[in-house]
């Protein structure tokens, strides 16, 4: 990436919640390098977690799900909820659906968002906006750029996609996380 870091947020706790329903899917891989270029992007030292949702899918729609509600905890925690879906039927996965319908009104309040979409086909490029947005902006996280979508032909350089994106949203983004307090932030880290 030829961009520099544009701010300074060391505290910024950067999560990747991947929905993709197969673990060590390209959609995580994909997900995971955006949201170490957003840690350096914003010079966060911390490091980047990453949830994905199929390592516990059964545990969603169980009575009890102790590993989903420390996954929703860490979640709602995030500075940046890097929030990653491949194309179902033309919007994001049940998977994650069914994980976000656990929390209630507010649940991701304070968390800014950015949604990432991969599909095989172009057609669906406003799925991010669409339908995965509403969900987040739904649960109170605000969502400052545009979503980032990829088509499965880029998946194997990133690079000059993610640069398109952060030239386009970077700064509204570094702007979004400098308007969150400083104590969340750390409570946060």
């Amino acid at each position: 990436m030829t961009h520099q870091t544009s701010s300074h947020h060391p505290g910024a706790r950067v999560v990747v919640l991947s929905g993709n329903p197969r673990a060590g899917s390209r959609t995580t891989a994909a997900a995971v390098r955006i949201g170490e270029e957003t840690a350096r992007f914003l010079g966060s030292e911390q490091p980047v977690e990453t949830i994905e949702l199929a390592r516990f899918a059964a545990e969603i729609l169980a009575d009890v799900h102790a590993t989903a509600d420390e996954a929703l905890r860490t979640v709602a925690e995030a500075t940046v909820l890097v929030v990653a879906t491949p194309v179902y039927k033309a919007s994001y996965t049940g998977l994650l659906k069914a994980f976000l319908d656990l929390y209630g009104p507010g649940g991701l309040s304070g968390v800014v968002a950015v949604p990432v979409v991969v599909s095989g086909n172009p057609a669906h490029a406003l799925v991010g906006e669409v339908h995965l947005r509403p969900l987040l902006v739904e649960l109170g996280a605000v969502v400052p750029t545009r979503a980032l979508t990829l088509v499965e032909s880029q998946l194997t350089d990133l690079d000059p996609v993610v640069e398109r994106w952060w030239n386009d949203g970077g700064r509204a983004l570094a702007a979004q996380v400098a308007s969150v307090p400083a104590d969340l932030t750390a409570a946060r880290a």
